[in-house]
């Protein structure tokens, strides 16, 4: 059978999101209805400039499960973000208010709305747009004037719909809301038939809400604070150069780095005369200009300019500088080496003992039902 949509429409959906986030580039970014958090992952790795990802659903059995690979990997430490990155995830209900989501940029509801009972849907409404208040809200709900065309299906796309609206009783809705709460809005979608000549719309209708400018400049600064009703189930801290201590040692594994391959190649005969000096022995050492090291692209990225770059290696303990500061001293031999890569050897071998534990991704169809708990709000549902 082939698929509907191609690419499946939840994530279509995502992309919109993500394309979304690199137009604009928020800083803060809240998923309502996170459910497994594969949109915060996708947000992860394609949101450049966002600082903090926060998540939350009323069932928190789906994200336990996937919030622990957001855990920093080791190749997060060997090469750091630029920019600061945190991950929040929160056990709540978007029909409480809670302090914990204010002060964000934006906000996602991704396939939620349905998943509320009409009478919630007003509290949703006044929680989302009039306490947390963000600049922009990305909502997407199924349309129901493209059911119709959903071969097999009858009544709701998803048993634990409350409702489904059409494109006008959702744009009724979305107005209401910009003329209550000084927003303004625009109505776009995903998912298409391409064989279809009837004017249903999208299978997924989105409305993007834009807070007036004058709301915005009152809620820019708004300080980050501890949730009252909500749990906080996950928060993790990407290293990154923001960080002075990691940018600090990020620019000594640049230089080392550095200085040791200018060694080798000074050794081997194969170093290039270039403005820097000539490297030269002293003892058993080599002496590899400062100039030659700060000629590296990434090292100069990391200090900006010579002055700091030289003021960082002053006291580092791992970089032993000449009496004149001019020249990093290298050991010419590679005994030191040997003895620390014996020992590596050495840990691996006792770790290969060990029980090593792998992540599993699947790759999701938009035509394959995903069994979830009912009661949870997901993105990924089959009709969207």
């Amino acid at each position: 059978m082939c698929p509907l949509f191609s690419p499946p429409l939840f994530m279509q959906r995502y992309q919109f999101v993500v394309d979304f986030v690199q137009q604009h580039v928020p800083k803060k970014v809240l998923d309502l209805g996170c459910a497994d958090c594969r949109l915060l992952e996708k947000l992860k790795y394609h949101g450049n400039g966002v600082e903090l990802l926060a998540g939350v659903d009323k069932e928190s059995s789906a994200m336990r499960t996937r919030m622990h690979s957001f855990a920093p990997l080791s190749s997060d430490y060997l090469q750091p973000r630029t920019g600061p990155l945190a991950i929040e995830l929160y056990e709540g209900s978007v029909t409480q208010p809670d302090p914990s989501t204010l002060g964000f940029d934006l906000v996602t509801c991704i396939e939620l709305i349905e998943h509320l009972h009409l009478e919630e849907v007003e509290m949703f409404s006044e929680v989302l747009f009039g306490f947390m208040a963000p600049s922009a809200v990305i909502v997407s709900t199924p349309n129901a004037d493209f059911n119709p065309l959903l071969p097999g299906l009858v009544g709701f796309r998803h048993p634990d719909h409350k409702f489904e609206w059409s494109r006008e009783q959702f744009q009724l809705w979305a107005l209401r809301q910009c003329e209550i709460f000084g927003y303004t809005v625009n109505f776009t979608g995903v998912g298409v038939l391409a064989e279809s000549n009837t004017d249903v719309g999208f299978c997924s209708q989105i409305a993007v809400f834009n807070q007036a400018p004058s709301l915005q400049n009152s809620a820019v600064h708004h300080s980050r604070e501890e949730p009252t009703v909500y749990r906080l189930l996950y928060s993790v801290v990407y290293p990154s150069l923001s960080d002075n201590n990691i940018l600090q040692k990020t620019l000594v594994n640049e230089v080392l780095c550095r200085a040791e391959l200018v060694k080798r190649s000074w050794l081997s005969g194969e170093w290039v005369a270039k403005t820097a000096p000539e490297p030269y022995m002293s003892g058993s050492s080599v002496c590899v200009s400062l100039l030659d090291v700060w000629s590296c692209p990434r090292v100069r990225s990391l200090c900006g300019t010579l002055r700091r770059f030289t003021e960082a290696l002053v006291g580092e303990p791992q970089v032993v500088l000449t009496p004149a500061r001019e020249a990093i001293i290298v050991p010419a031999d590679d005994e030191e080496e040997d003895d620390d890569n014996e020992e590596e050897e050495e840990d691996e071998d006792r770790q290969g003992t060990e029980t090593r534990w792998t992540t599993s991704v699947t790759t999701e169809d938009w035509d394959v039902e995903i069994p979830h708990n009912l009661n949870s709000n997901l993105h990924g549902a089959r009709y969207g």
